[in-house]
């Protein structure tokens, strides 16, 4: 499976089992997604299979967690009192780095600031047998890409950029820590069964187009949403134009609609891939077994995409939401006509989405162009390569050093400003800028805490070639630029090795095996400490129903996980669910007011931070609820955003429609999830109103909850809510959370 795991093995001949069971019981053409799915089923034989409205109970193969989220997934680990962990995982140390001043210094800071974070990983690891990549290995999706992915893999991972390992032909699945524990418990895994959406691919890549083009251009058709609930599957002919790390770079920013994750199927760019990065035995294996790697002729798809690849042109989407398509071509009009600025402050190279060696040849084939004109970027820049072996390799083929000489600053091998882990100076908090970005994500102050940048994502060479010109009115198609001989000149379509002539260098040396026995391994946590907590177990449903609830927030307009729990300074406290409950929902934006963490305490009349006003109501013992807006909990899997609102006392949250990831999180802690029968019903709700749940004694699946609003005038109304619980979701809330359920069943059966 890897060469860091030498007894575990790829069980082809398993998942070839399991497709034929189910493609007998079906007696139809199956997706390549459906083929790895329904693979991994625990019951192939008696599992109920509907695209769309059936629970899956799966068996993946692997877990990968990220520093941030893994803190928290194995604090819930430590609570499950199991010895060790059932299935290969490891831990990857790249989201606490904070992007400042250069790679090294930043990473030499990083290792001071979080050490007690960074040393409760390591000794969690070696105790209960995961493998641990220190910081400065690389951001977790291109380790898992490099070392970890394969076709045909079902693994999932605590970050919502996992899907980035369908690149490799593997079904990767973004999920929260509660998920990943019980996979690393050994209890299968329950996921809808995804709905597949096609995405056919005709023609060719060429010329300044990419593969970041074709998934601008399917988020601007799909929008944020229109993925959710379904895998996005690539096929046709134009898929053979792309490199296998292209392919990484599409799947990975299918997070940004909403689908379950991405898939392109198995052909020969993977196998060169695997072949490079030292898995050639991977990729023979995987030849022996291709049929299952690929989908049947015939297979039918819920929906059908169809892209022209030749005709595809160079985009870049935003600001504020990463489904806002616009061509290259057009985006300078754009921008003088929406008042946005045009001048661009800083271009960014890099992230999980697009920091492959290809991306740094296209990128440094532009910057070279620059050079020998006499040029340099007139924005700021800066470059983020994705792994040790990246940067190490970027270093010795020169890739590094041009991009430097054209005013590039190199980062660390980590996440950094794509998060919001960007120590900003070149502009004050509130100042109107623009700046544009090889990342997947774009939401108001996600990358430097600043509601006013105006933040636009587009491919790395793109972004390269704005830097250069520091303006967003310039397209390298059809532009021309001054050299200092004051000649002009067109910069030509960037072209480079998808892989390198040589073999990869592999850098540093970052991984950290588990030992054969780590019973004796001591993990520390201290009572005082300020990044790290135990966890007390959630309190169980009293057998009542919800009455006389108050209303914490009635949310207007878009919220995801990053309005719900913010990253940036606050990831130094992911660890310590106390501590970060203080940034609950003060990204959100209150209907009532139309400010930020600025509520109504129904108790005392008086407005203030949200957090503040949750916990009084907690303080009080009164159980209170949410409002939210379409796709609620949309962006990063972090479970915080649905740990936080049960830890001060939350108990439901209404939405006309909720992320997937974030509504399984939270049915994972024991909250109610629940969205209006009718969408108008949100409308019905006020900030001052009490809300009560009846029905719950008879809580069933497909079963509506009874929702009674009452006003402050006296009067009330009725209005009915849905629900996506199945039977063992219901077991959850009951139970208080996943976790205790899964208690009371070990308990059971010993």
């Amino acid at each position: 499976m890897s060469h860091f795991e030498p007894n575990e093995y790829i069980n082809y001949e398993k998942l070839e089992k399991n497709i034929n069971i189910v493609r007998k019981r079906l007696d139809r053409p199956l997706t390549l997604s459906e083929k790895i799915v329904y693979g991994h089923l625990d019951d192939p034989a008696k599992q109920e299979i509907e695209r769309g409205k059936t629970y899956l109970r799966l068996r993946p193969d692997r877990v990968a967690m990220q520093d941030a989220t893994a803190q928290m997934a194995m604090l819930q680990f430590i609570s499950s009192g199991l010895p060790k962990v059932a299935v290969p995982s490891t831990i990857h140390c790249d989201h606490l780095i904070e992007a400042q001043s250069g790679g090294e210094k930043d990473l030499r800071r990083a290792k001071e600031i979080n050490q007690e974070v960074y040393n409760f990983l390591a000794t969690a690891g070696a105790k209960y047998g995961v493998g641990f990549w220190k910081p400065g290995s690389g951001i977790i999706h291109q380790i898992i890409l490099e070392n970890y992915s394969y076709p045909g893999v079902m693994l999932i991972g605590t970050d919502s950029h996992t899907p980035n390992g369908g690149g490799l032909g593997g079904i990767c699945i973004g999920v929260g820590g509660a998920d990943a524990v019980d996979v690393m418990a050994g209890i299968p895994w329950e996921l809808k069964c995804p709905k597949v959406i096609g995405v056919k691919l005709t023609g060719k890549l060429s010329g300044w187009t990419s593969p970041k083009d074709v998934i601008l251009k399917v988020a601007g058709i799909l929008t944020v949403k229109g993925g959710t609930g379904a895998i996005i599957e690539y096929h046709g002919p134009g898929v053979d134009s792309i490199s296998c790390t292209g392919m990484a770079t599409i799947c990975n920013m299918g997070a940004e609609i909403g689908a379950t994750t991405s898939i392109f199927p198995y052909n020969a760019r993977m196998k060169k891939y695997l072949g490079k990065t030292g898995r050639a035995d991977i990729a023979a294996l995987a030849d022996e077994f291709k049929q299952h790697l690929v989908p049947d002729a015939g297979c039918q798809y819920d929906q059908v995409i169809e892209i022209n690849l030749s005709e595809l042109k160079p985009h870049i989407n935003g600001p504020f939401t990463p489904d806002l398509a616009h061509p290259v071509s057009d985006i300078g009009a754009v921008a003088e006509k929406e008042g946005w600025p045009v001048d661009i402050r800083v271009g960014l190279i890099g992230s999980c989405t697009n920091s492959s060696y290809e991306d740094m040849g296209r990128s440094a084939a532009v910057a070279k162009q620059a050079l020998a004109h006499g040029l340099k970027c007139k924005s700021k820049f800066t470059i983020t390569p994705g792994s040790e072996q990246i940067r190490a390799t970027i270093e010795r083929d020169g890739y590094a050093q041009i991009l430097r000489d054209v005013g590039g600053l190199v980062l660390a091998n980590a996440c950094g400003p794509c998060i919001g882990q960007w120590d900003r100076k070149d502009i004050k908090k509130g100042e109107k800028n623009t700046i544009v970005t090889s990342y997947n994500r774009n939401f108001t102050g996600r990358n430097d805490a600043n509601p006013e940048t105006h933040a636009f994502v587009t491919s790395p060479e793109i972004v390269t070639a704005l830097s250069i010109a520091g303006t967003l009115k310039f397209n390298p198609e059809t532009d021309y630029l001054t050299g200092a001989d004051g000649k002009k000149f067109k910069l030509e379509a960037p072209d480079a090795d998808e892989l390198p002539k040589l073999e990869f260098d592999p850098g540093q040396d970052t991984y950290q095996y588990p030992p054969k026995d780590g019973s004796g391994q001591h993990v520390d946590v201290s009572p005082t400490s300020q990044r790290l907590q135990l966890l007390e177990p959630f309190d169980k449903w009293d057998g009542k129903d919800l009455e006389d609830m108050l209303i914490l927030i009635k949310v207007k307009g878009k919220c995801t996980t990053d309005h719900i729990s913010a990253a940036g300074p606050w990831l130094k406290f992911r660890g310590h669910l106390d501590n970060i409950s203080n940034n609950l929902l003060i990204g959100a934006i209150n209907i009532e007011n139309g400010k930020a963490n600025s509520v109504r305490n129904a108790l005392t009349q008086e407005f203030g931070p949200v957090p503040d006003t949750a916990r009084y109501y907690k303080k009080m013992g009164v159980k209170w609820a949410v409002i939210g807006d379409e796709n609620y909990g949309e962006g990063s899997s972090r479970e915080h955003a649905a740990l936080e609102p049960r830890h001060l006392g939350g108990r439901v949250i209404i939405t006309k429609s909720f992320a997937r990831i974030h509504e399984t999180n939270l049915k994972k802690q024991g909250l109610l999830p629940l969205t209006f029968a009718d969408p108008a019903d949100y409308n019905k709700i006020h900030p001052v109103d009490k809300l009560s749940i009846v029905g719950l004694a008879d809580f069933a699946p497909g079963k509506p909850l009874k929702c009674i609003i009452k006003h402050p005038n006296g009067s009330q109304e009725t209005i009915m809510l849905n629900h996506t619980f199945n039977e063992s979701q219901i077991e959850w809330f009951q139970a208080g959370s996943a976790l205790n359920r899964m208690k009371e069943l070990q308990q059971k059966s010993s």
